[in-house]
């Protein structure tokens, strides 16, 4: 089976530097996804992986959680992806994704192409 070839908006690499993300470990989520969930636009896909940080709190190490997305479409034998964020919380499986208010609203107003 050929692999996909990778193409990033304008957008998911503006959300990139936004939250401090590398490409490398936003592939590692795509190809390893620890949920994939239905995007919030038809025909999109959205996978998470838990982010887990260690916090040095008096002497201790504390683990902070939280979850970094990333959204795609499918197109032939390519790959779009559409956007990418953190979510400082734990969504729970099935129910909507969490994506950051502008981010939802830059999709749904079809400001990003694709």
């Amino acid at each position: 089976m050929l692999q996909k070839k990778n193409i990033w908006t304008q957008h998911s690499q503006l959300k990139i530097k936004q939250y401090g993300l590398s490409k490398s470990k936003l592939l590692g989520i795509l190809y390893k996804p620890e949920r994939k969930e239905l995007g919030i636009v038809p025909g999109t896909t959205a996978v998470m992986k838990t982010n887990k940080k260690y916090l040095k709190n008096k002497g201790q190490n504390q683990p902070s959680r939280g979850e970094i997305w990333l959204m795609y479409k499918d197109i032939k034998n390519t790959r779009k992806i559409i956007s990418c964020w953190r979510y400082p919380g734990v969504s729970k499986p099935g129910e909507e994704i969490p994506i950051p208010k502008d981010i939802r609203q830059e999709i749904l107003n079809e400001k990003i192409e694709f």
